[in-house]
């Protein structure tokens, strides 16, 4: 089933002096979240959409663990929703990508796609964090179709089916356990013949009977048409390659925090995830504020990333009012 694309359409011409209270980088539902937030208080916020319009909801199917929807909504639709509604209150849009940022001296500086100049009195990073992928053609092209990154979110789509999960350390098998509370089995692919997690999450998924291991090798096509049937793997040890029936795979070799624009200005963990000030969304820079996947590498879900986007929006709007 083909996804409907998230819309683009900008809702505005904007100069390259544009001056603005609050501008938020990212689209996703974090990014939309706080902007609706910010245009109810009049904050006449700008969402600069980024290269990915509506976050990884952008490439998922069906949504079912969004509250208010009982029978579940597509990612995309779910997003254009959001987007809606933030521009029903005021938001304006703008498509392209913060190539540099300087946040020396307010107002802040945004320079999009390279040329364009944009200034904010506040800023809110909602870029989120890409999943690591394999770099295979049909991996991508069967997204949201039998490939997930998220076991949470789409394992109730596997009841009864046999599903892969590639990786090694502790995500790879939260994915595995969480599937076996659907899935008929679950197996777990790893390219080195040892795995990484913590010694806990080992004992669970080796004591969990629906798990089972294929150890030094590494998945090298993703099969099927229309939907994930199968899997094509190969053994490093010997080169040999073999077919894996399977409905689903999930990959679980990590998240990319999309942080490198900001590296010379926001305080970052040791995995490129944005330093929050305690109990707040504020970062290291006083008016930089942050929200979702680009700070929160646990969760990483829509509604954690919509709440974390209203705490920013809300944190933004006071300490704009402070300065006054």
């Amino acid at each position: 089933m083909a996804l409907p694309p998230i819309s683009r359409q900008v809702h505005m011409k904007q100069d390259d002096s544009s001056h603005r209270p609050v501008i938020i980088i990212g689209a996703g539902a974090a990014g939309l979240t706080a902007a609706i937030y910010a245009a109810r208080a009049s904050l006449k916020p700008l969402v600069i959409r980024g290269p990915e319009p509506g976050g990884q909801l952008a490439t998922t199917t069906l949504v079912e663990n969004y509250p208010g929807f009982i029978k579940g909504i597509l990612g995309p639709e779910l997003m254009q929703n959001f987007e809606a509604q933030a521009a029903r209150f005021g938001t304006d849009f703008v498509d392209g990508y913060v190539t540099a940022v300087d946040f020396s001296d307010r107002p802040f500086r945004l320079t999009v796609d390279g040329d364009r100049l944009f200034l904010a009195d506040t800023v809110i990073v909602a870029t989120g964090a890409s999943p690591r992928f394999l770099g295979l053609v049909n991996e991508r092209r069967l997204l949201g179709r039998g490939v997930s990154t998220c076991a949470t979110c789409d394992g109730p789509f596997y009841r009864d089916q046999v599903t892969a999960v590639v990786g090694g350390g502790d995500a790879a098998l939260e994915n595995a356990l969480a599937l076996s509370r659907f899935a008929k089995e679950i197996v777990l692919i790893h390219r080195r013949n040892r795995l990484r997690a913590s010694k806990i999450m080992q004992h669970k998924a080796k004591s969990q009977p629906k798990i089972s291991f294929i150890w030094n090798a590494q998945v090298i096509d993703v099969l099927g048409e229309d939907e994930v049937e199968g899997l094509l793997v190969k053994h490093l040890k010997s080169g040999e390659t073999s077919t894996l029936a399977a409905k689903g795979l999930f990959l679980a070799i990590g998240h990319q925090p999309n942080t490198e624009v900001f590296q010379d200005w926001l305080q970052l963990d040791q995995k490129g995830y944005i330093r929050l000030q305690p109990g707040s969304t504020a970062t290291s820079v006083e008016g930089v504020f942050a929200c979702g996947d680009v700070h929160d590498n646990r969760y990483r879900q829509a509604v954690t990333a919509a709440g974390n986007g209203c705490r920013a929006a809300i944190d933004a709007e006071r300490w704009l009012h402070e300065q006054h």
